[in-house]
């Protein structure tokens, strides 16, 4: 799969499977209607979209200039710490406003999303890689 295509792909299968499972939940956990919960995850899963294919190609960039071509499991894991702390920068402040939270709540919210993602990243990048093959980044030849 092409470099571009495959980040593209990887970024909509992420965030789709992700509102499924997360939409439901903020809606119970604050007490909220599926329509709000469900917009606000959308609106998330846009922010994300946009931010993993940025990540995506900035982390690849990173790791062609590694001598190391292996993920190991020490490099998902700074994969998806990347990742989701960057996401955090940007949905706290969302989160904040739409649930109508103090950031420091919002940050709570979010802290408890982080640890679901975070776990769910690295299970689905390596689910992913798995399906589809590793990236030229670390498939390259020796």
């Amino acid at each position: 799969m092409r470099p571009r295509t495959r980040k593209i792909v990887q970024a909509v299968l992420y965030e789709a499977l992700a509102m499924v499972l997360v939409s439901p939940v903020l809606g119970w956990v604050f007490d909220q209607s599926l329509h709000t919960s469900g917009a606000l995850a959308i609106v998330i899963s846009l922010i994300a979209v946009g931010w993993n294919y940025v990540f995506n190609t900035l982390f690849e960039r990173w790791e062609r200039r590694q001598p190391e071509t292996v993920r190991s499991a020490r490099r998902r894991l700074a994969h998806a710490a990347g990742f989701e702390g960057g996401l955090a920068l940007m949905t706290i402040p969302l989160l904040a406003w739409w649930l109508k939270l103090s950031l420091w709540h919002a940050l709570l919210a979010d802290a408890a999303l982080l640890v679901f993602f975070f776990f769910y990243a690295i299970a689905f990048h390596w689910a992913f890689d798995r399906i589809f093959g590793l990236p030229e980044s670390v498939a390259r030849p020796r």
